[in-house]
């Protein structure tokens, strides 16, 4: 049974920086995409960062326009985890945060793509 589980959030002013992670077990996901998402209250789950294999020790990275230059997505694969470090936070990053894994290796920002997620993390920035 695959199982995703992410651990990290929590309440933070903005500026500050949390570190999100996400342990996967039931499988290996080192050659699929792995991501994360954000839900805001009211909102739709909406795309933050993924990681592909593109061959080799290499990965790509993907971010939305809303976490470039602010957060950054890895993967340790022996860990069979991710993470999402994340810096200057503001209050509109407010949001539960989900990590997500697909099972076919084409990446996708599109959350309906992903065959796995975890239960998600609460992270508050206040002002």
């Amino acid at each position: 049974q695959v199982q995703l589980v992410e651990s990290g959030g929590g309440l933070v002013q903005t500026g500050g920086s949390l570190r999100l992670s996400c342990a996967a077990s039931g499988r290996t996901f080192s050659r699929y995409p792995m991501g994360w998402f954000r839900q805001a209250p009211g909102k739709e789950r909406e795309f933050v960062a993924a990681t592909s294999w593109s061959g080799g020790r290499t990965y790509d990275l993907y971010y939305a326009d809303s976490a470039r230059g602010r957060f950054t997505i890895s993967r340790d694969n022996a860990k069979n985890t991710v993470y999402l470090q994340m810096n200057s936070l503001k209050p509109e990053d407010t949001a539960v945060y989900y990590c997500a894994a697909k099972m076919s290796v084409t990446l996708s920002r599109a959350a309906r793509e992903y065959d796995y997620w975890g239960q998600g993390t609460q992270v508050t920035v206040s002002s």
